[in-house]
């Protein structure tokens, strides 16, 4: 049973002051843990080192143009509406989100394109007419994803699985879906055109997977996107967490930026608050780390003993992919480059070996694929009037490597070969028109947002580091400490971080009594 740090806490207090909880870090994750936390009667207070809420779904202006930093689509916006539904909301009222058609597109070295749509008769069509001979195999894979859509996702992902039990009756279904199959490898069985099997496997990619060695299951990324579309919100990703911030306030919870947490505080075992970096004490009844999983063990937790996320544990754990992010605006070409829509894929002339060069040998190598997003085709508020703003990614390797990257000494040279790609391929004259740029290391993700080694995606999402081998929901380390966001389950990307807020839900008690947090912990085993 917990004893509740602020005296005023009693519950057998004529009017009680509610049990506190603590969410260190306003990234999506943490807000969301807050709505609910709040939803369920907790007084919350959030605290975030950054001076905005967003985490890396935070943006940045420069000279009248506004950069979203991180996610820039949203999928399974029915997670956002429950979301906010629990907290007595209405996120279409609060929330401006702008169905998108195509999704993207993706291109070829060789010319050729296909555009991702939520019409079944419109891929069919983007399919026959890239290889007709892969058309029946096309069918056959977009029943896959439904099948694991459903399995995966409603399901293991909607649920906690912290406990080893909850995993050995998934092996059965995992075992007859093959989960051990990698998402190429299951594209490749179900099409013959590299080009298609590129289309249906690179989606990982998005949430710091190697589709050569990340599990087949997450094929139903495509069922998502066929069944919810792509959205854009208006004002960005950034405006979801500033109306998340909202919601949080209105329930009279506290978001506190530029306040960054260096350690939670753990007695006889339990989770009782957090310092600060100034040396400021917060006392809780219970600790939500929206923390990347590998900074919450090794830094935060750094004073009290692991068992099972021990410093060893997390340098045997293999991390997402670096990224290169290079943000830039353009003067006066509103009008310009007119087949650039909202999202582009540029691939280079190689797939496995430039994923392997990333994911296996660490190497920045010479060639590269992209990823360009123009959100001002869809938002003109994101650039003055007449301009545009992009942003292009380019997946590198984690610092984490025998020989990392020396970006002090790469990060320009690399971007000038980002601008020539661009050039040749895409927008023609860009270097006319440049504004205001801004670029993004694995360094700039290291000091950031804290990530280990620089990794864009936290913890990769490998079958041996999925589910209940991920960090789990609710902490074995701490009695009251509960995780979300992209290093636990179910993982990253925005419909993975929200929903590791409605697992929580399902772990963290209503607070009523001290007894009732107390067994937190134990009420979840």
């Amino acid at each position: 049973m917990l004893t509740r740090l602020d005296p005023a806490l009693n519950p057998d207090a004529a009017d009680p002051v509610p049990a506190h909880a603590v969410v260190i870090g306003a990234g999506l994750g943490g807000l969301a843990a807050a709505m609910r936390l709040g939803a369920k009667g907790y007084r919350v207070t959030v605290l975030d080192r950054l001076d905005s809420p967003g985490g890396r779904g935070s943006c940045l202006w420069k000279e009248g143009h506004r950069f979203d930093l991180g996610p820039t689509i949203v999928t399974v916006p029915q997670g956002l509406r429950d979301l906010w539904s629990t907290c007595g909301r209405d996120f279409d009222a609060e929330v401006d989100l702008r169905a998108l058609d195509p999704f993207y597109e993706i291109r070829w070295p060789d010319g050729s394109r296909f555009a991702a749509r939520q019409d079944a008769t419109a891929m069919r069509a983007e399919v026959a007419r890239l290889s007709p001979g892969d058309l029946a195999g096309y069918d056959r894979f977009v029943a896959d994803s439904e099948a694991r859509y459903w399995f995966g996702f409603e399901d293991l992902g909607r649920r906690s699985m912290h406990r080893l039990s909850d995993l050995i009756k998934a092996l059965p279904k995992f075992a007859w879906l093959r989960a051990d199959r990698s998402v190429y490898a299951h594209a490749a069985r179900r099409v013959r055109d590299e080009r298609l099997r590129m289309a249906l496997s690179f989606h990982p990619l998005f949430i710091g997977g190697d589709p050569f060695h990340v599990t087949s299951m997450y094929a139903l990324v495509s069922h998502l996107e066929k069944e919810f579309g792509v959205h854009y919100a208006i004002g960005g990703v950034a405006a979801i967490a500033e109306s998340m911030t909202r919601v949080i306030v209105d329930q009279g919870g506290l978001v506190r930026q530029n306040a960054e947490v260096d350690e939670i505080l753990v007695t006889n075992g339990r989770a009782q608050g957090v310092r600060l970096s100034s040396g400021e004490v917060v006392r809780a009844d219970i600790v939500v780390s929206n923390a990347d999983a590998g900074h919450t063990y090794d830094h935060l937790m750094r004073n009290s003993p692991r068992r099972r996320w021990t410093p060893a544990r997390l340098r045997r754990s293999r991390w997402s992919m670096g990224l290169f992010v290079w943000y830039f605006g353009t003067r006066g070409t509103r009008g310009m480059w007119p087949e650039v829509g909202h999202h582009t894929i540029l691939n280079g002339p190689r797939y496995k070996g430039l994923v392997r060069d990333i994911f296996m040998k660490g190497r920045l190598s010479d060639d590269m694929s992209l990823y360009l997003h123009r959100p001002s085709v869809t938002d003109p508020s994101v650039a003055p009037e007449g301009d545009d703003t992009f942003y292009v990614l380019s997946p590198v390797p984690h610092l984490g490597h025998a020989d990392p990257v020396d970006w002090a000494a790469e990060a320009e040279p690399y971007r000038q070969k980002v601008q020539k790609v661009l050039e040749d391929q895409v927008l023609p004259g860009l270097g006319d028109h440049l504004g205001p740029s801004e670029v993004f290391t694995p360094e700039t993700f290291r000091d950031r947002y804290l990530s280990p080694h620089g990794a864009g995606f936290s913890i990769e999402p490998r079958i041996l580091q999925s589910a209940w081998l991920r960090p789990h929901n609710v902490s074995e380390e701490a009695r009251g400490l509960f995780l979300v966001g992209a290093g636990t389950h179910p993982g990253a990307g925005l419909p993975g971080v929200i929903a590791s807020a409605e697992v929580l839900s399902q772990l963290v008690p209503d607070p009523v009594s001290s007894l009732a947090i107390g067994r937190a912990k134990e009420g979840a085993r």
